[in-house]
């Protein structure tokens, strides 16, 4: 975890982060001064950031927003103060409207932020100057704190070259917390044909099976919001089991990038899960990402116990070899 100490100090009107990363301080900078890879970590888990504009100068702006799974949006502007690359700096950050205009009751903080050499790699040190201890008050109880803690957890990813951080790691699971789980698989192909293969009917029926032994009887993709889709499978020869599938609604489309649904066993009246399926290619690799919302502890280890992590992997590999095959 990137993160060492967070200190919120009212007296200085400050709120200070500390992290270290095992990255040349020129590979740090390069993750904060290209807008492309501020999206993969500016926004906690659930929430990225899309910036629409990134202008990286003194008196240049930044614009971005954070998109929730359920579609809520909250907007951010960055205004260059200093740029003293690949060491400092300093930016005004401000809570903004659609057309980027700073929001009344929300406070502006000056951030700056210092990156130093550490005999391991490299020290970042964030301090958020506030004009009142309201403000700053107020900042922390919309939750900063541990969206910051989070965001910064997805940093190392980032910093890595992508196929040396999760070449051949298979399926890996990450507990965020009672309600939640990360599932990420690296897989070699292009995004476009990764979304393609969970959107299209023809190609999901090739890979999503899970383990040896099932078919997929019915796949209803859907990629509108408002859409149901449904996915059905049942066992095959003498697999022991009995046919089951998931049904659901989508929340959220930003093709083909991420994809956010509802989804439930069919038949049942739930629980709902929300699943937010997020896709990020580099040098012709695709990093599958799915966020999963449980609405309880019980239900999540309860799913998880099914074997749901393992039969992922068997339809990864089956992705890999039939689907993205040159």
């Amino acid at each position: 975890m990137p993160v060492i100490d967070i200190t919120n100090d009212p007296e200085a009107l400050t709120l200070t982060v500390t992290a270290e990363f095992a990255a040349s301080v020129d590979r740090v900078w390069d993750a904060y001064s290209n807008p492309r890879q501020l999206e993969r970590f500016w926004g906690p888990p659930g929430w990225p950031a899309t910036f629409t504009s990134f202008d990286h100068r003194p008196g240049g702006f930044a614009q971005y927003h954070m998109t929730s799974p359920h579609g809520e949006k909250s907007s951010g502007r960055w205004e260059f103060l200093k740029i003293e690359a690949p060491h400092r700096f300093e930016a005004l950050d401000s809570f903004v409207d659609d057309s980027g205009e700073p929001l009344e009751g929300f406070p502006a903080m000056r951030m700056t932020y210092d990156f130093s050499e550490t005999d391991g790699g490299t020290r970042m040190v964030c301090v958020s100057h506030f004009d009142s201890v309201e403000a700053l008050q107020q900042v922390v109880e919309m939750g900063v704190i541990e969206g910051t803690r989070q965001a910064m957890g997805q940093l190392d990813a980032v910093l890595q070259d992508l196929r040396e951080y999760a070449q051949g790691k298979g399926t890996r699971l990450e507990m965020l917390d009672d309600t939640h789980i990360r599932i990420t698989r690296l897989v070699n192909g292009p995004r476009e044909l990764v979304w393609r293969a969970h959107m299209e009917p023809e190609l999901t029926k090739q890979w999503m099976l899970g383990p040896d032994g099932w078919e997929m009887t019915e796949a209803i993709p859907a990629d509108t919001v408002g859409q149901r889709h449904l996915t059905s499978w049942a066992p095959v020869g003498d697999t022991e089991g009995e046919p089951f599938g998931f049904e659901g609604e989508v929340l959220l489309i930003d093709a083909p990038r991420r994809a956010v649904t509802t989804e439930r066993m069919v038949g049942t009246d739930g629980p709902d899960t929300v699943n937010d399926l997020n896709l990020y290619e580099e040098d012709g690799a695709t990093l599958i990402t799915m966020l999963i919302e449980y609405p309880d502890k019980e239900t999540r280890d309860m799913v998880l116990a099914t074997g749901m992590v393992d039969g992922m992997e068997s339809s990864y590999e089956r992705l890999e070899r039939a689907v993205l095959v040159p």
